[in-house]
């Protein structure tokens, strides 16, 4: 190598930052038009100090100022090709793959020119430039006139300059590479733990150039039980997210992890990226039922157990080892709200419908006979909307729904009608356990609330005025039992799933996408993952009864696309004492 090959190579360097440049042009009038100017003074400078002073008039003092530029050459097209892209209007495929190999070339020749500008290769170039460099280090050591300012100052400057190199460096290792997550929530317990350490690596995955679809291919195949991390799929996908997450990561690194702007539009921190595990894989149509994991395929039509998800589903974190229990936080359930769980669910299972609408038309005679007894005028008519029908509503504000059934002129038909509406029907529920699981929920909370409301009504005719029925034994077992069925519906979200991807308009199933996947956090009942919204809203418990009750759900599950995927987790580094690769037994 010498100063006229390393000449040629500059000028190449140079081109290719220009026609960069050029692909970066935009005549748009948003932020993408601050890309094309700024690269381009940027290839400007690299031009002048490179062709101009260095090559043309051997202005050796240079050398450094060149070295300084081409240093920053990746980064600088890197940040220009997403500020290129941040604005309110893509740009084509073919424009991203022609700017990426643009970054490729120049970048790669910027590493060639850099090896032979480093004072240790320098004199394969020339020895006149490696003299040179030999005299501005000396001078440098032993300075004529020392002043404390100056030194300071190029000290600061070095450092501030170290930091910016190291974080853009790594900036690019995150990407394409190998990226270190802190896990931040217990949704992974008991496998992980608030705040362990984890490096993924992303090479396989296809990681892309920010906000692009440009880059290494996908080679990796994920696999039930990965556990892995991924976009969270709850939030934007478009442009100006993506250009929020690509300057909140790259302050988030400049202030060493300080300042982290990764937020959302109400300044909450984001729950992004996710750690997750997954449970369902492309082809496959899933469901949960007390705990239990489902599929089926085309080729297998039958659901069926999930018996490997039984293995990390964590629903009893009171049986965890004793040595991973003193760094978990939050234990949703006792162990006496676990055994009190499964005796409902036991129950649910053992209903007998026959007796059950014996018992709910019994209660809908009883009350009839009740209402009969009221001699009052009965002008008005009763309906109760869905929110009144809510398992909450219906229980806390069961003297309401006594009093106005009492004084409706409809109010002993609609009562009837609500209890025994879904009595003789022939329901086929088709092996769906979700939906046959909730129909008979529906019907115990029915049960009770009959019951409840029949008290009421007894008591108002008894004499006994609303303040004086918390003195009733009898009213305050069925509260009780009320209050059982009422705590199940607040973990049945967590506890169980629909049929997934739900089946079409004409009942055949669907399927899991190709290159899709469902995942779920081992701790069901504190993870919010592709089962749930992160809003809630009042919905049937079943469609199969039209008088349904009615609770607050925030079900809705979604698969995730492999290119919102990053990695799996390879090694958990922090803490030491558990450190290894994970396992898929985190008991």
């Amino acid at each position: 190598m010498n100063t006229k090959n390393l000449s040629v190579l500059s000028r190449a360097c140079v081109i290719g930052t220009a026609l960069f440049s050029l692909s970066l042009l935009s005549f748009h009038p948003d932020i993408s038009l601050i890309a094309f100017p700024f690269s381009l003074i940027f290839t400007g400078c690299l031009a002048f100090f490179s062709l101009k002073k260095l090559f043309a008039d051997s202005a050796l003092a240079f050398i450094a100022v060149l070295r300084e530029l081409l240093q920053y050459l990746p980064y600088v097209m890197l940040v220009t090709f997403v500020f290129r892209r941040a604005g309110n209007y893509g740009t084509p495929f073919a424009l991203d793959v022609l700017s990426v190999l643009l970054w490729l070339f120049s970048s790669a020749l910027a590493l060639v020119i850099l090896h032979y500008l480093n004072p240790k290769h320098i004199s394969e170039v020339s020895k006149e430039w490696s003299d040179f460099l030999e005299k501005q280090k000396a001078g440098r050591k032993n300075p004529k006139n020392k002043s404390f300012l100056k030194t300071t100052l190029r000290e600061i400057l070095s450092w501030i300059d170290a930091l910016v190199q190291a974080v853009f460096m790594v900036l690019l290792l995150n990407i394409f590479i190998v990226q270190l997550y802190e896990i931040p929530s217990e949704s992974m317990v008991p496998e992980f733990l608030i705040k362990d350490r984890v490096v993924v690596f992303k090479t396989l995955s296809g990681p892309k150039f920010p906000l692009s679809d440009v880059g290494l291919p996908y080679l990796k195949k994920y696999n039930r039980g990965d556990i892995v991390v991924f976009r969270n799929p709850h939030y934007a996908n478009d442009r100006k997210s993506e250009v929020r997450t690509f300057i909140s990561q790259l302050v988030y690194m400049c202030t060493l992890t300080k300042v982290n702007l990764n937020v959302d539009e109400n300044g909450n921190q984001k729950a992004d990226p996710l750690v997750k595990r997954v449970c369902g894989v492309e082809g496959e149509q899933l469901m949960m039922q007390d705990g239990i994991l489902y599929a089926r395929t085309k080729d297998s039509p039958e659901f069926k157990a999930v018996e490997l998800d039984a293995h990390w589903a964590a629903w009893n974190l009171n049986s965890v080892k004793p040595s991973l229990k003193k760094g978990i936080h939050d234990f949703p359930l006792s162990e006496s709200d676990y055994a009190q769980m499964l005796e409902t669910e036991e129950e649910r299972r053992n209903l007998n419908l026959e007796d059950l609408a014996s018992e709910c038309r019994k209660i809908a005679s009883d009350f009839e006979e009740n209402y009969d007894k009221l001699k009052t005028s009965k002008k008005t008519t009763v309906s109760f909307t869905d929110e009144q029908l809510n398992v909450y509503s219906l229980f806390i504000n069961s003297n309401y729904f006594a009093a106005s059934l009492l004084s409706c002129e409809n109010g002993a038909s609609w009562f009837r009608a609500f209890m025994t509406d879904w009595c003789g029907k022939e329901i086929d529920f088709a092996g769906d356990l979700y939906a046959e699981a909730n129909f008979r929920l529906n019907l115990m909370i029915k049960r009770i609330a009959g019951k409840i409301i029949l008290r009421n009504a007894q008591l108002y005719l008894s004499g006994i005025s609303d303040e004086n029925f918390a003195s009733d034994a009898v009213r305050n077992e069925l509260m009780a039992e009320a209050q059982r069925l009422f705590t199940y519906c607040m973990l049945l979200d967590q506890r169980n799933m629909p049929v997934f991807p739900s089946n079409d308009e004409n009942g055949n199933p669907r399927y899991i996408p190709k290159n899709s996947y469902f995942m779920m956090g081992d701790n069901r009942f504190n993870s919010l993952d592709m089962r749930h919204s992160y809003e809630r809203w009042n919905v049937k418990l079943s469609s199969a009864d039209t008088y349904s009750v009615t609770y607050m759900t925030n079900m809705q599950p979604q698969f995730v696309n492999r290119s919102r995927m990053l990695g799996s987790t390879s090694y958990r580094f922090w803490p030491v004492s558990r450190a290894g690769i994970p396992g898929k037994l985190g008991k």
